[in-house]
């Protein structure tokens, strides 16, 4: 489960989204535009020290794009390349915003979602001492390949000298551009510009959200 904090957050994820997007190989959109947010859900941490969210969001009238972010109490090193910025949290203090592909907690839960339909955390509040659940904004679906899911902690030192790999790729037809990320032996392609299409037989995870009734591929394994 994932607890939430009703804070007020300096600047704002869009904000903040704002302002990186645009610098991105996969980005489609209107520069300078506003982003809003289209839907969102959640990994959890198992050490409960990182919070792992990933945001759908549209800059002006553009597609939707997906965007995995992680958020930490101090910096990540050797992460400087995927530091999306620095937010105050009004509850927390201050958070370090990274592309989750670069953070080596994001791979192992992806491929849990993928390969093995993990699903995601469910988000509370806790309200004069009791849980207050929020409801999930979209539904995610993933695969059961009876693949093992590769686990493991998020590597000391640079993300580039554990196991955790993560490296963008251009956007090929029809894919809406990936980011492909590996943990173990497994590569996961994120999709950064998710529309529907087939899963493939490695396996992979779909979502849809009001509006969405076709389910959209957010990533798979290749």
């Amino acid at each position: 489960m994932a607890l939430l904090h009703r804070a007020e957050l300096r600047p704002s994820k869009l904000e903040l989204l704002a302002g990186w997007l645009p610098g991105r190989q996969w980005f489609a959109g209107e520069a300078g535009a506003p982003v809003s947010r289209v839907a969102a859900y959640r990994f959890d941490d198992p050490a409960g020290e990182v919070g792992i969210e990933t945001l759908l969001v549209r800059a002006g009238d553009g597609p939707v794009l997906q965007v995995p972010l992680t958020y930490r109490g101090a910096p990540l090193a050797g992460a400087d390349e995927h530091l999306v910025g620095v937010v105050e949290h009004s509850v927390l203090g201050r958070r370090w915003a990274y592309d989750a592909c670069g953070d080596p907690v994001y791979p192992p839960l992806l491929a849990a979602a993928v390969l093995a339909d993990a699903g995601q955390a469910e988000e509370y509040f806790e309200v004069d001492g009791k849980r207050e659940v929020r409801p999930a904004s979209m539904t995610l679906a993933g695969s059961r390949t009876g693949r093992p899911v590769p686990t493991g902690p998020a590597s000391a030192g640079p993300v580039s000298a554990g196991p955790v790999s993560a490296g963008s790729a251009a956007a090929g037809s029809g894919d809406g551009g990936v980011t492909a990320v590996r943990v173990g032996d497994v590569e996961l392609a994120v999709v950064r510009r998710p529309v529907p299409a087939e899963v493939p037989d490695s396996g992979g995870l779909t979502g849809t959200w009001p509006g969405q009734d076709e389910p959209v591929l957010l990533a798979y394994a290749r």
